[in-house]
């Protein structure tokens, strides 16, 4: 039964053969063009990721970290690969607690990067094509360049400080000391020559041949920690992802170093409602699933970080019914350290056979330590600010560790095949607003274009904007579009709200709903330069 309440203004994006949707057109057409060569969905997963790197600079790369959740049509087999880097040898607690903590920009925030190994295993696992045959629409885009879009020009203006310290970095996105102007054609030819180089030697070359010597030279040209040892030490992590049943869905997650398993326990705080008595989009829903991502907040604080979280504790039944006897008619106002990876992308590949990707990807913020490495032309990440120096903690720094990420894949199966492929970046907003993405999509009938321009919201710590005098998660940002009724509601249950006009709320949602009939539909957001094709 498909929801009637909503209008989406872009087309809903439907095919037989494939469907492919990123966060921004060249990528997905990159992605589509492999799909229609042949390729499989690691293929164009591959190919997608390296051209955002190039496109969508400020949000991934190279230099950074991804996630990729595969599932297999021929052998119905779901695995996760994850291609995260580790604190470098030399990141002790001393030396940072020294320095009087990490700095969220710099040399020194920068970890050593995993994400080519995690696409590697991918690669290696289920592709159709070979290596260097994935490399020709990010190495045309940064060889001849692409067009600077409304969203890339927003995201240099808002970053001009960390891009100005850096002479590689400044070159590239402030020409002439300016913000491009709308549709300037921006070239990175030392990042074609690596790409050219990785595509034609193999990965490997990132980790331990000319790649890395050069890498290493530019990490250790501005006096940044990682060195030619620690990228040879970075190895993808393999494993199954995790799942709940949920009302007649399986839904599947990427498991630690990520944060998805928040995702299922919001899942399961709310499985025993009656949501659609409640209502979509009324205060009461609202309410109950703002106080379960709440409730799920505190459990990720306390266990995303460890080597191996106890995740069957954490989504069994008693876990869950402690959480809903703890929600109650009121807001509570729980203390909660915010993650700010708000600089990440998302895409998603459904195949012609059916097979499967969900992929996230960071380099943690806008344009990450704002460091270019002008023999490379890799724009670095800055994934060290996300440890903890506070003794005891989850996720406390060490040499050789991996932080936690709030970046998740998730992927939602009915009878054994993909029902639907989705994600979003946006830090803390990921978990909660794929939340209502699938609330929305498997409880109401909401279309999938439907559903990523539906409203949303986000709870979050007030920070600065907020004078509210209890601490931790308390502010809900809100779109307009959920009406005055529900907003009056939600403030008159304790919520402390701020109101944001229609499609100026959090993230970036890509996804593919894939019928019974085979039909893949491809939808994205509008509110980044999101866009969806099918054939």
């Amino acid at each position: 039964m498909a929801y009637e309440g909503i209008r989406a203004h872009r087309p809903l994006i439907m095919g037989r053969r494939g469907a492919v949707a990123t966060n921004h057109p060249v990528a997905t057409q990159a992605g589509l063009d492999m799909l229609r060569a042949g390729g499989s969905a690691a293929d164009a997963a591959v190919a997608i990721s390296l051209t955002l790197g190039v496109v969508e600079p400020h949000m991934s790369g190279l230099g950074g970290d991804g996630f990729y959740h595969h599932w297999s049509a021929r052998t119905g087999r779901a695995e996760t690969f994850a291609g995260t880097g580790q604190a470098p040898a030399a990141a002790t607690l001393a030396r940072y607690r020294a320095e009087g903590g990490v700095p969220n920009g710099g040399p020194l925030s920068i970890q050593t990067p995993g994400k080519l190994a995690g696409l590697a295993a991918l690669h290696a696992a289920h592709g159709a094509k070979t290596w260097g045959a994935l490399f020709g629409a990010a190495a045309e885009a940064a060889r001849e360049g692409f067009a600077a879009t409304h969203a890339l020009r927003h995201f240099i203006g808002e970053n001009r400080a960390i891009i100005e310290a850096d002479a590689t970095s400044r070159a590239i996105w402030l020409p002439g000391g300016a913000v491009p102007a709308l549709g300037t054609v921006i070239a990175q030819p030392a990042l074609a020559a690596t790409l050219q180089r990785i595509a034609a030697a193999g990965p490997q070359d990132f980790y331990g041949g000319a790649v890395a010597r050069d890498l290493a030279a530019d990490l250790a040209d501005v006096g940044a920690l990682p060195v030619a040892a620690d990228l040879a030490a970075v190895e993808p992590l393999l494993a199954p992802p995790i799942g709940i049943a949920w009302r007649g869905f399986e839904v599947r997650q990427t498991p630690a170093p990520s944060m998805g398993f928040a995702l299922l326990q919001m899942l399961r705080i709310i499985e025993g409602e009656d949501l659609a008595a409640l209502g979509w989009g009324s205060a009461d829903l609202l309410h109950l699933m703002i106080e379960a991502k709440k409730r799920a907040f505190l459990d990720r604080e306390a266990q995303a970080g460890r080597e191996a979280p106890d995740f069957a504790a954490l989504l069994s039944d008693a876990r869950r019914d402690a959480h809903v006897a703890a929600i109650g008619a009121r807001a509570a106002h729980l203390p909660v350290r915010a993650m700010a990876e708000p600089d990440t992308t998302y895409f998603c590949v459904v195949d012609a056979e059916g097979n499967a990707v969900s992929a996230i990807q960071s380099i943690n913020g806008a344009f990450g330590s704002g460091v270019t490495g002008p023999r490379t032309g890799i724009l670095l990440n800055n994934r060290m600010s996300y440890w903890h120096l506070d003794d005891g903690h989850a996720n406390q720094l060490a040499p050789g560790r991996r932080v936690r990420h709030t970046m998740n894949a998730p992927m939602v199966m009915k009878d054994g095949r993909p029902w639907m492929v989705f994600g979003t970046p946006g830090a803390d907003n990921q978990v909660q607003v794929n939340f209502q993405v699938l609330v929305s999509c498997a409880a109401f009938g909401f279309d999938p274009q439907q559903a990523l321009e539906a409203p949303r919201w986000t709870s979050s710590q007030p920070g600065q904007e907020s004078n509210y005098p209890h601490g931790g998660e308390d502010l809900v940002t809100i779109e307009r579009g959920f009406g005055e009724a529900a907003i009056a509601g939600l403030r008159a249950r304790g919520h402390q709200v701020k109101v944001v006009g229609d499609l100026e709320g959090a993230c970036s949602v890509a996804a593919i709903r894939v019928l019974e009939n085979g039909v893949r539909m491809g939808a994205s957001d509008p509110r980044r330069d999101g866009w969806a094709a099918a054939w």
